[in-house]
C-alpha cells in the first residue's frame, strides 16, 4: 500500500498542469459562448453532458471522475454486439 500524499505534494507535482487544463477548458467554453445558436436549433445533448460534467467537477468530493465518466457514457446496451454488426467477430 502506497502512502497518501499530503495535498500540498499533489499541488507540488500537478498544479501547473491543473492550471492549464482549466485555462485550456476555459477557452473552449469562450468558443462555445460565443458561437452563433441557430435560430430553432434544439438543444444538443452534448452541451447539456459538458454542464453537468462542470457541476459534478465543482463537488467537493471524491469519485467525480467516475460521476464524469458516466455522464459521458451511453447506458449499457446487452445488444451492442449485433447493433453495431460485430456478431461474426465475436469470439468462440
Amino acid at each position: 500500500m502506497t502512502a497518501k500524499r499530503t495535498v500540498a505534494q499533489v499541488l507540488d507535482r500537478d498544479y501547473l498542469e491543473i492550471r492549464a487544463r482549466i485555462l485550456d477548458l476555459a477557452a473552449m467554453l469562450d468558443r462555445l459562448d460565443m458561437a452563433a445558436a441557430e435560430p430553432r436549433e434544439p438543444p444538443d445533448r452534448r452541451l447539456t453532458d459538458i454542464r453537468k460534467a462542470l457541476e459534478a467537477l465543482c463537488l467537493s468530493e471524491p469519485g467525480r471522475a467516475e460521476t464524469v465518466q458516466r455522464i459521458f457514457s451511453l447506458e449499457y446496451d446487452p445488444a451492442w454486439i449485433d447493433r453495431f454488426e460485430l456478431a461474426a467477430r465475436r469470439p468462440r
